[in-house]
């Protein structure tokens, strides 16, 4: 028996991977606990395991005193002392208690309480094993499928991919190899909780240090990702080194390093492009393979104009927005793409609107317009201290052209509503030429009808 105890503590020590003092802790909770079940839980009961002998020891500790008023948890002092002859009054005495006394009723909760606690010190071990790998990349193999969740076996523990974190256009089948990004890991009633994705940029950032020397030795720094999984993505890098093209060592020789992550995201085409700490070049290499012609920035609404060439207009945009939806998760900044052939026709609205305000001469509307001011309306939602500052005028002034485009956005409203009125007016007026055409087929028929009678 003695043996058999101490060869179990390593078998589980081996196979489970739990260290044997949690063992050991688990071995002598679970005896005091069978114990008070056998003999109340009133009693100071404790557990320790012997090395030497290879069991757990159970004993019973009273107090020592000169009048037992508790039986169960106090020692007269003439009893102790016949069997601790310098014992003294308060000491705490502890005897042995035989395991056999404990019973079979005592040895099933035993059995209960180790069973239950060494899945506690597993859960346990899994959730520290985990917990620090959280936005790492992790490989497993595909279990089972359960409502459209993957779950991933990892080897001593599950993970699960939910729905919601896999790419649309990915198949997989149970036994296929995946690698995926540690999304988060939590406890769970029953094992702890290991959460996976496929769509989050961590992923392909992961990825790409994994591919890329540079980038995990920390030459080459990657500044943003965006991506819209299994169709396209864009990630801008930067060197802290001169000598380093950040862009070509992410590609890698015959585009054999980005080819790598492709491959992996089944696919999914990859723009790498270079960060730029200022804006509007940053902007315009985060729309490519589109052509740029001008950028207007509007700080205040952290927003920018891409001006482009007409022919390049559905390139900027993309299919489906793509392109510019991209663009603007990596940069941060809201994007409006224009052509040329349109910004000249809003340039020349926002001028004749902003030309009849009296107090604006010919350059202080081209400086709005090249200001973003578009139109009366936009003069009338700005700020006085913004206009002033645009201006270089008072506030004062600056109040009284905004008053003036108001009254000139209720002359535009009045012009724009008798416009549509005398539009619908001719709508509504019969026209003279199809009466006429009706006025003759009249006669030609009357004609024929006169000389069918004759």
């Amino acid at each position: 028996m003695i043996s058999d105890l101490a060869r179990l503590i390593d078998l589980v020590h081996r196979e489970k991977n739990i260290p044997r003092d949690v063992l050991i802790e688990v071995l002598e909770n679970a005896m005091v606990s069978a114990a008070r079940k056998r003999f109340g839980p009133e009693r100071e009961l404790e557990a320790q395991y012997n090395e030497d002998l290879g069991e757990v020891e159970l004993f019973e500790f009273r107090t020592v005193v000169e009048e037992v008023e508790d039986p169960e948890t106090e020692i007269s002092l003439d009893e102790a002392r016949a069997t601790y002859p310098d014992c003294e009054v308060g000491d705490s005495l502890g005897q042995k208690i035989p395991v056999e006394d404990l019973g079979r009723i005592a040895a099933q909760t035993a059995k209960q309480v180790i069973i239950q606690k060494l899945r506690d010190a597993e859960r346990e071990m899994t959730f520290n094993e985990f917990k620090d790998r959280k936005g790492e990349l992790i490989t497993g193999i595909v279990r089972r499928f359960e409502k459209g969740n993957i779950i991933v076996d990892l080897g001593r523990a599950e993970a699960i991919l939910p729905k919601r974190e896999q790419v649309p256009t990915e198949t997989y089948r149970q036994g296929d190899r995946i690698q995926a990004y540690v999304l988060d890991i939590t406890r769970a009633s029953k094992s702890p909780q290991v959460v996976l994705s496929r769509t989050h940029p961590g992923l392909l950032m992961k990825l790409f240090e994994l591919e890329v020397p540079e980038i995990y030795e920390g030459i080459v720094r990657i500044e943003a990702c965006a991506r819209e999984p299994g169709h396209r993505a864009k990630i801008a890098v930067s060197s802290v080194d001169r000598d380093v093209d950040p862009v070509g060592a992410c590609v890698g020789l015959k585009g054999s390093r980005v080819q790598s992550v492709v491959q992996e995201l089944r696919g999914e085409a990859i723009d790498i492009i270079p960060f730029h700490p200022d804006p509007a070049r940053f902007i315009v290499h985060a729309i490519a393979p589109a052509q740029v012609s001008r950028v207007y920035i509007d700080e205040l609404n952290h927003s920018m104009e891409l001006i482009v060439p007409d022919d390049q207009l559905s390139k900027a945009i993309g299919r489906r927005g793509q392109n510019v939806r991209l663009a603007a998760q990596l940069t941060g900044w809201r994007i409006d793409i224009y052509s040329e052939t349109r910004h000249e026709e809003m340039v020349e609205q926002a001028r004749a609107e902003l030309s009849r305000i009296a107090r604006l001469d010919e350059d202080a509307v081209e400086t709005l317009i090249r200001h973003g001011f578009r139109s009366a309306q936009e003069l009338f939602d700005a700020e006085p201290y913004e206009v002033a500052g645009i201006l270089d005028i008072e506030e004062d002034e600056a109040a009284a052209i905004i008053e003036d485009a108001e009254k000139v956005l209720d002359a535009l409203i009045l012009e724009e509503a008798e416009r549509l009125r005398a539009a619908r007016e001719q709508a509504e007026t019969p026209e003279p030429v199809q009466e006429e055409a009706e006025d003759g087929a009249d006669e030609e028929a009357a004609a024929s009808g006169s000389d069918e009678s004759a």
